[in-house]
């Protein structure tokens, strides 16, 4: 990894910042991508001892907002010629329902479309790198998704398990279109299932919700290191330079099925995604 730029989204906490410390070790220039600075400066401090890398960067993003990414690109493209690496890691649980500033439902906002445009923005530098790759962070929850096309913000009969599933099955999709879209290019785009991971993911940062059951459950939870390591293969590995439209599970390509496997509904919810987002 020496010397490769990597982008990691959400990584200021959990496998984000897991992710950041391990591949600064081996090497890669990082770039931490944070919705909030202050909280980003901590961990920016944290991953520089922790690794003991100097290669490691702050930029502050806020992928519930479609202005705040093409921003955030345009400042990231004028800093940077390629992007060997983007880690599409970051992702929210909404128990309630909550929106977007660009009123998406959380969820479908933040885990997909926010990351759909922001890998859009940076595909020419992407593209630029020697062997580019993204990886995204999905979860088995995409076998219980459905994307539900006559109300994809969840307007009525709101639940998390309903949302987060959507938003998970949205990564796979994607995962596969683009794979499709850049298969006469160097890169690569496979997603990853981390496994259940004891992250502050679905926990309230203004009530704490959550806390009391995550510190129950945390004994049975993999670290968020253990949960990284995935994306940290997929990122890293001279095995995998050739691989590209995958789901993988443990460092191991696990084959999908039903509705994942649908190349007319995966070219539907990308042409639904890119009037989302303004690209058409």
């Amino acid at each position: 990894m020496s010397g490769k730029t990597v982008l990691v989204t959400g990584a200021n906490s959990g496998m984000g910042l897991a992710t950041t410390v391990e591949l600064a070790k081996q090497g890669a220039h990082i770039v931490m991508v944070c919705r909030s600075e202050e909280r980003g400066k901590r961990a920016l401090e944290q991953a520089m001892q922790e690794s003991g890398s100097k290669a490691i960067v702050l930029m502050v993003c806020d992928l519930g907002s479609l202005a705040s990414i093409r921003s955030f690109a345009s400042a990231f493209k004028d800093r940077y010629s390629q992007l060997d690496v983007l880690v599409n890691n970051a992702g929210v649980v909404s128990l309630k329902r909550e929106t977007t500033s660009d009123c998406f439902e959380a969820q479908i906002g933040v885990n997909h479309l926010g990351h759909f445009l922001l890998t859009n923005e940076l595909l020419g530098h992407i593209k630029q790198a020697p062997q580019g790759r993204i990886v995204n962070l999905s979860s088995g929850a995409h076998k219980a998704g459905k994307i539900h096309f006559d109300d994809p913000n969840l307007t009525r009969g709101y639940n998390v398990v309903k949302g987060y599933a959507q938003s998970k099955l949205a990564n796979v999709l994607f995962t596969k279109e683009l794979a499709k879209r850049l298969a006469d290019t160097k890169v690569t785009v496979n997603c990853v299932h981390p496994g259940a991971v004891a992250t502050n993911i679905g926990v309230d940062r203004k009530t704490g919700f959550g806390k009391t059951v995550h510190r129950m459950l945390r004994p049975f939870f993999r670290t968020a290191l253990e949960g990284a390591q995935t994306a940290i293969y997929l990122a890293s590995s001279e095995e995998v330079t050739r691989q590209s439209g995958h789901y993988y599970v443990d460092n191991k390509i696990i084959p999908t099925a039903g509705k994942t496997n649908d190349p007319e509904l995966a070219a539907r919810f990308w042409a639904w995604s890119e009037k989302q987002v303004g690209l058409t």
